[in-house]
């Protein structure tokens, strides 16, 4: 038993376990936010745009409740017991669907170009150019295998000028 309780505990504290339960917390917390985003902000926008249909009371009453309607407001449809198909709370969980999916695509699309970043950052190099025929060889070599010129060591390689002559070459007239 006391294995079981080690293996839980192990399992618990595991980095994955931990970042999980942050990422749920946040997305508890997110979710708060594009609620309070959708009702406050993007509906009353909209329902300007419709001509000023506040969706949070669209709903259409299958049926009538104790008390006969017309009902002015979804609460009170509900409160007289009437059955209500509501379009108006549908349309809110819509558009914040929409802001949530927009906004993890943006995140995962920024984790992503980071990601190619690392990737593509440059591995250090086996290979130099011979300053002198310019043909590729490795970097820890101290001869040329094409033109058998004696090569600098690699930090004066790179910084090497292309019109050097080679030492077993004379120098070219001008």
């Amino acid at each position: 038993m006391a294995k079981f309780f080690q293996e839980f505990r192990e399992f618990a504290v595991k980095g994955n376990v931990v970042d999980m339960a942050v990422g749920i917390i946040i997305g508890g917390a997110f979710t708060l936010i594009v609620q309070s985003l959708v009702a406050d902000v993007m509906n009353p926008l909209i329902g300007l745009l419709v001509g000023g249909v506040d969706f949070s009371n669209l709903f259409v009453v299958l049926r009538q409740g104790a008390v006969g309607g017309p009902y002015a407001t979804l609460a009170d449809a509900q409160a007289a017991g009437a059955v209500t198909l509501n379009v108006g709370l549908f349309i809110n969980a819509v558009v914040s669907f929409t802001i949530v999916a927009f906004v993890v695509f943006l995140l995962v699309r920024t984790i992503n170009r980071l990601k190619r970043e690392e990737a593509v950052a440059p591995a250090s190099p086996t290979e130099q150019p011979c300053p002198y025929c310019l043909m590729v060889v490795p970097i820890k070599a101290t001869r040329c295998g094409h033109c058998t010129a004696t090569l600098p060591s690699p930090t004066v390689a790179e910084t090497a000028d292309e019109t050097t002559t080679p030492p077993h070459m004379p120098a070219a007239k001008p």
